[in-house]
């Protein structure tokens, strides 16, 4: 019993490890934020005290049902950065 007691702590903190937001955009300078984008591919940044979302270098990090549209944030210099792309559910064809 012990034993599935610890695994089960050691699930939760692992998932929740990964389900925090990286660094908030509106802290760091425009380019800072679209370098890390670029550099990593994909990443999740802090857009606000609780707010948070995946941006995307281009459409092949997202899914295969997924298309990739333009993303711009708040920044540190700049009210609206384009650091990249978000995924978004469906095709792009209207």
């Amino acid at each position: 019993m012990m034993r599935v007691t610890a695994i089960v702590a050691f699930t939760i903190a692992t998932t929740a490890a990964l389900a925090q937001a990286g660094p908030s955009t509106a802290e760091r300078p425009c380019a800072a934020d679209r370098a890390l984008v670029n550099s990593r591919g994909a990443v999740v940044l802090s857009t606000g005290q609780y707010t948070y979302n995946r941006f995307v270098r281009d459409g092949r990090y997202c899914q295969v049902d997924q298309y990739p549209e333009v993303a711009y944030v708040p920044s540190l210099d700049t009210a609206q950065c384009f650091v990249g792309y978000r995924c978004q559910d469906g095709t792009e064809d209207f």
